[in-house]
């Protein structure tokens, strides 16, 4: 993967990189020199030689195979020669890189040299027998395994010796355990290469050594590969296939099975797996009977054979028995199993190693016969695991299977081995075979029993999540077994049936309202015979126990949910509670327990449902927790009374707890204040409880199964829990209002306290100092009381925090499988899959996040009151005796103070508190120094985490000394345990406190840790290395001058046999299994490339050397390993690509892409994520062929992993244009691809998604033909199915998303060739959408049909490219209508009715069908949910009934909606009026009765005045009109611009019509729409719906919130509704004016061209409309009071033009260099309103609004972009504008005006002089436009000039000068005729007045123009002939004075002369 060549530099970590003595030579780089390498000194002996090696293996990796078959045998040579060497001895990455070598020569060449490298191979291995020599055997063992795992097949006659040679050198490598371990995985390579031509004498002798070693051997890395040997023999032989080589196989299986590394274990379980399943036959006869019979004699098992050597052989007839091949049938391969778990001699460890062996053995078979054989699996774990008495008698066991049994079949049937029909087979098999047989409805078929019933639950639960929508089929079936089962007597029972309950409602809501209501009857109804005696309480609690969980999926599916129902469960709980205290006490106990129950379940509906019942809760809680009785008093009850009291507490708490949780916003300080004075209650209560009861009588119990004491605890619990969350999320209070100061020290008591009474005889024994090894192997499900919150390497969350990615940076060194592992240390009942802990456990944990809430709060003297109370009880002698509980003391106590740290950090939500005084800090750190030394290593992490906190929050000085302190220890104390911790320790403070604050200490930490990396202990070197890697990522660049030195000693921590698992040391190499500091070094190396970042392209050797530890990385076998070296290849490309070869890093990524391992699946995503980020298509070119199937199959795989997803929609933008088609291709593929991964062959494989159930023979006909065609195409095979439904729905997102790109697209270029790639394959489109709305998943269906509605809206007026009188879609209208008939079904949904009725209007709305009677059912169907919204009952769209309020809501908008999307379309369809006519008197009230609830819901504050009690003529959804609110904001927010374009559109279309019908029908207007309580007062002049579409639009608009194309329509809208027929004059009233104003200022600097030419449009319209504007057209010369509006009217269009041309505000700016077609239309539309805005001005401020317009067009003139479009379009305008204000006679003698054209000409002549320098492309075009304005102000406005301005000669003599200017000559010419010819105005001849200014100009230019002509010289150029246009104009001229003077006119002698001297110039020219 690197590209440059490896150079590895010194190792000692203190000096630079070598020189070149030190390298290997270039010219001979396959040749060692000998010589030279023993002539360096010894610590650069290492170092050349992998420099070499690595180098070496680098150059036979890159040979063809003609090269490696040229140098095969040089290069073998010097292989041999580097493992014979003595000195320097090759260690594991050497013996690594060499084996690779000999893998890559004999794979790519030939196979000459296998013979010669084999024997002499051997001859190394046999040679020698003292340990010296042990390192080259074990590097020759090594490289003998690879050259049979690459050519083992040729070389079979060496097998035999090659075996012998290495079982010998077993017997003399028992001092070396790397070794053994090395020597069995060679053999396990000759086995798997050789296979059955192995020598059977030969294969028994490794079977016999393998036996031994694997049932004895103490190192767990020889075991592990011990049973790695067995399994390659066990699938490559068929010599131990007999039943008793099976029986001593599992003895030697046993034995590894109790092994403390989960390697080991895991690895045995593969052995015995794979040995099993090889004795499977299909045909074999099921021997149940045989465990029968074994089990009646179970009492006295036979222990395992102790023979290690197996059993003898000798001859007879018992050697011919043993023959015999044994065969299993898959009941009895499990029950081989079963019968080993079950024994009560089997340990924990074995029992998680049976575990992985039952996942094994499922994995390895396929996957048919596992889904076949479903129900028997189930049945086998269900009664031979859970219902065997050996498990059934120890409740730890009992759980503990039950963990196992839940992995089993969900976390690895139910998530990796069966497909999606196959899940569903087997959610059938559950319902039917187990749940529906309780209660016993057959006398043959058994009951099944508790655990069974558990068991099923939990699996089914996990189906049902895992299916989701797909599970709908068997709805109903799985509904009715549930009610069954809730009611069942046991408790816990109950608990797992309503969580999976609340799991199936989820998945098919549809069934919520339904569920609900049978629950809540079925307890109605038990609740009346709770007197009789028949078990009515236990049936009472489950059902409550159902409805509550079916109520707390309302808010996650507010569509489905029901107000009746919710509030009639909080009536039948008030009442229970109110009517508990007639009954009887079990009866009593009952209603309380289900009345709570109910309560707290409705708290889960949120803070807009329980907060009008707050006060009334209040007063419930304060009846069922009062003050107690004094202790007499409660010593005089009896148990019962005292057990019912205890009960009736803890039922309360619950619920209070479940509103602080749900209901945060609602705690205040007074409701905190009221609930903590109840929880002071409670505790008051507990303290008055006896400490000891009497023996208790089962009749004195309210629950059976439970004793006062467990009450008791049971209460403390939920105590603690509620103050926890009270004090965590509640409002502070004040000073100590909580009785916080007794909490603390009640906490501490708690978790701390030393007396420890345990619960049985076996915990007693347990805890004595004899038996005791370690508290994470106890078996009591107590623990000692250890908190839950640790579980050996996690560390649980506080409330309120949030665990960051390194906070658990000690990774597992087992990967995936390490969860099943982990089971076997937890303490409570199931961490793993999310369930609460046993109720002590909890006591516990909560009582230390109270006490880390509560501590760093308190005062200093109290604080250290509490330290010196943990000190005291750390040490109390009565720990000493128990070290059980002193384990668990003092993990509690140092998790506690690493939570009050985290919470004095602020890393919590609670108040953040001050541990600075130096009393407490010193007290704390006594006691995290005693944590950091502790022998047990999770102890050690939780006193170095809190360590590095305490420095953090104490400051620099306490932190300085801290360091040099544990430095000082370091170097004293010789404790493996105590250095390890303190390096972690020196590593976390400099993390916690920061690279900044720490930089002082930098220096020494780091010279203290690198001397740790090199100590031989295995826990203290790789604590230094993680430390490093802390320290590292904490210091960041500071870090940088340290990284040479620290790179090398990593590189010496790497390649160290001491580092790692090959160690010779049996302590080391298990310690290294345990916790490898392979890992660790990876993740620092990964840490170093983080610290230089871009920095790395600069330092090469650097760069080399870690590219050199990357490739070793990704070689390695361990998991973990190959993650970090993921994660370092990932940063490495992304601070410098050029080093990494990214075809091979991409063939990497794709390998790991596919593997089992969850983690390195993720983190192969991510990096393919960012490089297809870069550039999507290389990284798919260089991937290669079948990656986009593989991204596919990886996601169908991990549906609900997010990575592949944001991967495909990544690659999906960058590729969407590029490769339309073979997206659309790719889309196609992947919805009829087959799983071909998982295969069934069963008939319960049939997809009903085939043929849909459709009822009429156009959508059945449909059907059928794309069903035949899809078969034809591409059907899968019976044996395959499709891909699972969440990755064919995320595909149809894909594909929307393709289209919507394409569409956005198509607008901007109509010739868009990906549109034309979608137009011509329309019809896949619509192919893929038909069968996706036909299927039996509702995602599905809802992505097709809008699939369909994005075609329609794209193509809906395509015409046929073949036949163009008809429109594309014409031919596709069948398949359209099919699609849309399921979605009017009984069975359809909201979500699809929306997504149908949205469908059907764009279907109209399109054109295809014009004639109302061919429309046919889509509108009628539109027609009847239209009539539906009329009618008092309940709304119906087609089928679909029976909908929620908020479903009705929902379709209700939706169907308006759709009308309104017709009615704004009527505009160009004219088809369209015939279809809405006859419903716009009904459409119209209801579209402003929407929006006006619209806006109520939008503005109105919540309703938070309402009591608990309904008024007479209140209904639900009023009382609880805000839990609502956000759901139904959520459809009119997606309508609601519809609805107001629509009353736009129709009040342009016809307004009298729309004030018609809403005065007229003002009160159908309000029974169809909710009417708000407080009606709104409108003024007269506008009408009455004004505000609230005014309202509902500015607050659309100011709440940014709509896109852009979104607030086009919402401008477009608000320029309809400021019509003066709408508004009136309401707009212009202060408050909304100035609102209105404010907005468009906003939206004119934000927004785009298209919404800023609306807004100059509604300007414009609102300036000619104001009431201060011109009126009748007599202009006003008074300034009236709101004439400032005017002036912000116009402000705002001269802000838009300014926008555009920012130089027209400021004159420096630079102008934009090109403007676009919008640009230009803008700077027209906003020059065109300001001069007509200008007409209505006063006259006494218009001469302001002049002076803009005329800077405006000046401005607009000089700027060069203008110059090809803007100016041409505004010229006629400003013409209009001069011809204007100069035909009034007083303006024009305005000394204003005059001045004002006086300065324009002078800016005009400035402009003009600029662009004759000819400076720009548009100068040319400048000067012709500034010629043509001048001639404009001269012709139009020579009035307003005088005859004396200078400014007018200047521009005349600019114009003249023009003629003789090449470009400027023919317009300059033209002008002068324009001025020539001009004639003065009709008002002047009228009034006779005299045109002085048109008479001078004319007396000016007439005799310069001819002396033009006259002075006419040959030579001189006329390319333009602008003289002969002069001519013309001068002809001209004479012919117009003679015209307009007559020959009798006085002015006729003047006529004459002019013609005279015309004739003469025009002579003049002629000669």
């Amino acid at each position: 993967m690197s590209k440059s060549q490896v150079h590895l530099p010194r190792i000692n970590g203190t000096h630079n990189p070598p020189g070149p003595e030190t390298q290997a030579p270039k010219a001979s780089r396959f040749e060692l020199d000998v010589k030279k390498l023993h002539s360096l000194p010894s610590e650069q002996q290492d170092l050349y030689l992998l420099t070499f090696v690595l180098g070496l293996e680098n150059y036979v990796c890159s040979l063809s195979h003609d090269e490696v078959c040229l140098q095969q045998a040089r290069v073998t040579t010097e292989l041999l020669q580097i493992v014979q060497l003595p000195s320097p001895v090759p260690t594991r990455v050497i013996r690594n890189s060499l084996g690779r070598c000999f893998n890559h020569l004999l794979s790519k060449g030939d196979r000459k040299p296998l013979y010669e490298s084999s024997n002499q191979l051997v001859a190394v291995i046999s040679a020698g027998k003292n340990e010296k020599e042990l390192h080259s055997r074990h590097a020759a063992v090594y490289c003998l395994g690879e050259v049979y795992k690459a050519a083992g097949d040729s070389a079979i006659s060496l097998s035999s010796i090659a075996c012998s040679s290495l079982l010998r050198l077993y017997k003399t490598a028992q001092s070396h355990a790397g070794l053994r371990a090395a020597i069995y995985r060679a053999l396990g390579k000759v086995v798997a290469s050789v296979q059955g031509s192995l020598d059977e004498s030969t294969a028994k002798d490794i079977w016999k050594s393998a036996r031994g070693t694997a049932s004895g051997d103490k190192a767990a890395l020889v075991q592990m590969n011990a049973c790695r040997c067995l399994e390659q023999l066990v699938k490559s032989t068929p010599h131990f296939d007999t039943a008793v080589e099976l029986e001593t196989l599992k003895t030697a299986i046993w034995k590894a099975f109790d092994s403390p590394i989960s390697h080991a274990r895991r690895a045995a379980a593969s052995c015995l797996a794979i040995r099993l399943v090889k004795a499977y036959s299909s045909s074999a006869h099921d021997q149940s009977s045989k465990p029968k019979k074994s089990k009646r004699s179970g009492k006295k098992p036979a222990p395992p054979a102790e023979d290690e050597d197996g059993v003898p052989s000798r001859p007879g007839s018992p050697a011919k028995k043993a023959s015999i091949k044994v065969e299993l049938s898959h009941t009895d391969m499990l029950h081989q199993l079963a019968a080993l778990y079950v024994r009560s001699s089997t340990s924990n460890r074995a029992r998680a190693a049976l575990t992985h062996c039952y996942i094994k053995l499922f994995k390895t078979l396929d996957a048919s016969v596992v889904q076949s054989s479903y129900g028997k699996i189930a049945d086998h774990l269900f009664s031979e695991l859970l219902g065997s008495a050996s498990i059934l008698h120890d409740r730890y066991r009992l759980l503990l299977t039950r963990k196992y049994v839940q992995k089993i079949l969900a976390g690895c049937l139910g998530s990796k081995i069966l497909a999606e029909s196959g899940r569903l087979s087997a959610a059938k098999t559950l319902i039917n075979d187990v749940l529906r047989n309780y209660p016993q409805v057959v006398k043959e078929i058994a009951e099944p029993s508790k655990q069974a019933l558990v068991g099923a639950l939990n699996a089914l639960a996990s189906l049902i999540e895992s299916l989701g929508s797909y599970f709908s089929s068997v709805g109903e079936s799985c509904q009715d077994a549930l009610i069954q089962v809730v009611q069942h007597p046991s408790y816990t029972v109950q608990i797992h049936a309503a969580y999976c309950l609340r799991a199936f409602v989820s998945a098919c809501p549809q069934q919520l309202i339904h569920c609900a209501s049978i629950c809540m009857n079925n307890a109605t109804r038990e609740l009346g015979h709770l007197s009789t005696g028949r078990h009515s309480h236990r049936r009472c609690v489950g059902f409550a126990n159902g409805l509550a969980a079916v109520l707390s999926v309302s808010p996650l599916q507010p569509l489905y949910g029901s107000l009746e129902i919710s509030s009639r469960a909080l009536s039948i709980a008030t009442d229970l509670l109110k009517n508990s205290g007639k009954a009887e006490l079990r009866v009593s106990s009952t209603q309380v327990q289900v009345a709570w129950i109910l309560i707290g379940g409705l708290m889960s509906l949120g803070p807009n449902f329980v907060k009008i019942h707050v006060s009334q809760l209040l007063l419930l809680w304060r009846n069922a927790l009062p003050k107690p009785l004094t202790k007499e008093n409660t010593a005089q009850r009896s148990v019962a009374e005292l057990s019912y009291l205890t009960h009736v507490r803890e039922c309360a708490l619950g619920s209070i707890l479940s509103f602080l949780q749900t209901n945060q916003r609602l705690v205040t300080v007074d409701v905190s204040i009221r609930i903590a004075s109840l929880l002071q209650n409670t505790v008051e209560y507990l303290e008055s409880l006896p400490t000891r009861v009497k023996d208790e009588d089962l009749s004195s119990r309210i629950v059976p199964s439970l004793h006062l004491s467990d009450l008791t605890v049971m209460v403390r619990r939920r105590v603690l829990q509620c103050y926890t969350q009270l004090i965590n999320f509640g409002p502070s209070p004040g000073t100590d209002v909580l009785g916080e100061s007794k909490l603390l020290s009640l906490a501490v008591t708690l978790f701390a306290d030393p007396t420890y009474t345990p619960n049985s005889l076996e915990s007693s024994i347990a805890n004595s100092l004899a038996n005791f090894e370690s508290i994470w192997d106890t078996a009591d499900n107590r623990g000692f009381g250890i908190t839950g919150l640790v579980r050996s390497q996690h560390i649980g969350a506080l409330p309120g925090e949030e665990l960051r990615p390194d906070d658990n940076y000690l990774r597992d060194a087992g990967g995936d499988d390490a969860e099943i592992d982990d089971i076997v240390h937890t303490t409570g009942y199931s961490h793993l899959w999310q369930l609460p802990e046993p109720p002590a456990t909890e006591v516990t944990n909560s009582a230390i996040a109270l006490f880390a809430a509560i501590f760093p709060s308190q005062s200093p003297k109290v604080q250290e009151f509490i330290l010196e109370q943990l000190l005291t009880l750390l040490s109390a002698s009565s720990l000493q005796r128990t070290p059980g509980r002193r384990a668990a003391v003092a993990i509690n106590t140092a998790m506690a103070l690493l939570g009050a740290l985290k919470v004095a950090v602020g890393e919590t939500a609670a108040e953040a508190g001050d541990l600075k005084h130096p009393a407490v800090e010193k007290g704390l750190q006594t006691l995290l120094r005693g944590f950091v030394t502790d022998p047990d290593r999770y102890v050690r992490r939780l006193g170095y985490e809190a360590l590095g906190r305490l420095c953090n929050s104490s400051g620099n000085s306490f932190t300085t000394n801290e360091v040099n302190s544990l430095i000082d220890l370091i170097v004293s104390n010789r404790d493996p345990n105590a250095r390890a911790g303190y390096a972690m320790a020196l590593g976390s403070i400099h993390s916690k406190v920061g690279g900044m604050a720490a930089g002082l200490h930098l220096r020494k930490i780091h010279g203290v840790l690198m001397s740790l990396c090199s100590d031989p202990h295995p826990t203290v070197h790789r604590c230094a290395v993680e430390a490093l890697a802390q320290v590292a990522e904490s210091a960041g660049l500071a870090f940088s001058a340290y990284v040479s030195s620290t790179l090398g000693l990593l590189a010496q921590a790497w390649s160290f046999d001491s580092h790692n698992e090959e160690s010779a040391a049996v302590t080391t190499s298990n310690a290294e299994m345990d916790t490898p500091t392979p890992m660790a070094v990876a993740h620092a190396i990964d840490s170093m490339i983080n610290v230089l970042g871009p920095d790395l392209k600069d330092i090469s050797k650097a760069r080399e050397l870690m590219v050199s530890l990357m490739d070793q990385f990704e070689r390695d076998s361990a998991v973990v390993v190959r993650s970090e070296g993921l994660r370092c290849w990932e940063h490495m490309y992304l601070y410098d690509p050029g080093d990494v070869k990214l075809a091979d890093y991409v063939q990497h990524l794709r390998k790991d892409l596919s593997s089992a391992e969850d983690s390195l699946c993720a983190i192969a995503t991510d990096g393919l994520y960012n490089l297809v980020r870069r550039d999507a298509q290389v990284v798919f070119q260089l991937a290669g062929e079948g990656f986009e199937e593989q991204i596919w199959l990886t996601l169908n795989d991990r549906p609900v992993v997010d990575g592949i997803k944001t991967l495909i929609e990544a690659w999906l933008g960058q590729t969407s244009l590029i490769e339309a088609d073979r997206w659309i291709a790719r889309i196609q593929q992947v919805l009829t691809r087959s799983a071909a991964t998982r295969t069934e062959d069963s008939p319960q494989s049939a997809k009903p998604t085939v043929e849909p159930d459709l009822q009429d023979e156009e959508v059945a006909g449909f059907a059928t033909g794309e069903i035949k065609e899809q078969s034809a195409v591409a059907a899968p095979t019976p044996s395959q199915e499709l891909l699972r439904w969440q990755v064919r729905t995320f595909a149809l997102q894909c594909l929307s998303n393709l289209i919507a790109i394409i569409g956005k697209d198509l607008d901007l270029n109509s010739d868009s060739r990906p549109g034309s790639i979608l137009q011509a394959r329309v019809g896949d489109v619509i192919r893929m959408a038909f069968h996706a709305s036909t299927s039996s998943v509702v995602e599905l269906r809802v992505g097709g049909l809008r699939l369909i509605n994005q075609i329609l809206t794209i193509f809906g007026s395509t015409p046929d490219p073949d036949f163009s009188e008809a429109l594309l879609l014409e031919q596709y209208q069948a398949q359209i209508s099919s699609a849309l008939t399921p979605a009017f079904n009984a069975d359809s949904s909201p979500e699809l009715a929306t997504a149908a009725v949205n469908v059907c209007a764009t279907f109209i709305a399109t054109g295809m069908v014009t004639d109302v009677e061919r429309m046919g059912r889509i509108l009628k169907l539109l027609v009847g949910a239209l009539e539906s919204l009329d009618d008092n009952n309940e709304m119906a769209v087609g089928d679909l009934r029976g909908l929620s309020s908020n479903a009705q809501t929902m379709v209700k908008m939706a169907v308006l909606s759709a009308w309104a999307e017709l009615q704004v379309a009527r505009t160009d369809r004219k088809y369209l009026v015939n279809v809405l006519e006859p419903h716009l008197g009904k459409l119209l009230p209801l579209w402003l009765a929407s929006l006006q609830e619209f806006a109520r819901l939008r503005f109105e504050p919540d309703i938070s005045n309402h009591t608990a009690a309904l008024g007479a003529d209140e209904s639900l959804e009023a009382v609880y009109s805000a839990l609502n609110r956000q759901t139904l904001l959520k459809f009119y927010q997606d309508s609601w611009l519809e609805l107001v374009d629509a009353i736009a559109s129709l009040i342009e279309q016809d307004p009298q019509f729309v004030f018609d019908a809403v005065y007229g029908k003002k009160d159908s207007a309000q029974t169809n729409g909710v009417t708000p309580k407080t009606s709104i007062n409108y003024r007269d002049e506008p009408v009455a719906f004004f505000f609230v579409l005014f309202g509902i639009v500015i607050e659309a608009l100011v709440g940014r919130s709509s896109n852009a194309a979104d607030t086009l329509k919402i401008l477009s809208a608000l320029k309809k509704i400021l019509s003066p027929s709408v508004a009136g004059n309401a707009i212009f009233q202060d408050a909304v004016f100035s609102e209105t104003v404010e907005s468009f200022d906003r939206l004119a600097l934000t927004e785009g061209l298209a919404a800023q030419s609306i807004l100059v449009d509604i300007s414009k319209a609102l300036c000619i409309t104001h009431p201060s504007a011109v009126e009748d057209g007599n202009p006003s010369n008074d300034l009236t009071d709101d004439i400032e509006q005017l002036f912000e009217l116009a402000r705002i269009i001269v802000l838009v033009l300014t926008n555009t041309l920012p130089n027209i505000a400021d004159p420096k700016s630079a102008p934009k260099a090109d403007l676009a077609d919008g640009a230009v239309a803008l700077i027209r539309n906003g020059f065109e309103a300001l001069v007509e805005a200008s007409a209505i001005f006063p006259s006494i401020i218009k001469f302001d609004l002049y002076a803009t317009i005329l800077h405006v067009f000046a401005t607009i003139l000089g700027t060069p972009a203008c110059q090809a479009a803007a100016v041409p379009q505004t010229l006629p305008i400003f013409r209009r504008f001069v011809q204007r204000i100069t035909t009034d006679g007083n303006q024009t003698k305005s000394s204003s005006l005059r001045a004002q054209i006086r300065t324009f000409l002078h800016r005009l002549l400035a402009i003009l002089s600029v662009a004759q320098r000819r400076e720009h492309e548009s100068s040319l075009a400048c000067a012709k436009s500034v010629l043509l304005t001048i001639s404009v102000v001269l012709t139009t406005a020579s009035d307003a000039i005088s005859p004396e301005e200078p400014l007018l000669y200047s521009a005349l003599d600019s114009t003249l000068d023009c003629l003789r200017d090449l470009g400027l000559a023919k317009v300059a010419a033209s002008c002068l005729r324009s001025l020539l010819l001009m004639m003065p105005s009709s008002s002047k001849k009228e009034n006779g007045d005299d045109d002085s200014g048109g008479e001078a100009i004319k007396r000016y230019i007439f005799p310069r123009l001819v002396v033009f002509v006259a002075n006419h010289r040959s030579d001189e150029p006329d390319p333009e002939n602008a003289r002969g246009m002069v001519a013309q104009a001068l002809t001209a001229f004479v012919a117009a004075t003679y015209r307009d003077n007559g020959p009798e006119n006085a002015a006729s002698a003047a006529a004459a002369a002019a013609m005279a001297i015309v004739l003469l110039a025009l002579l003049c020219r002629a000669q």
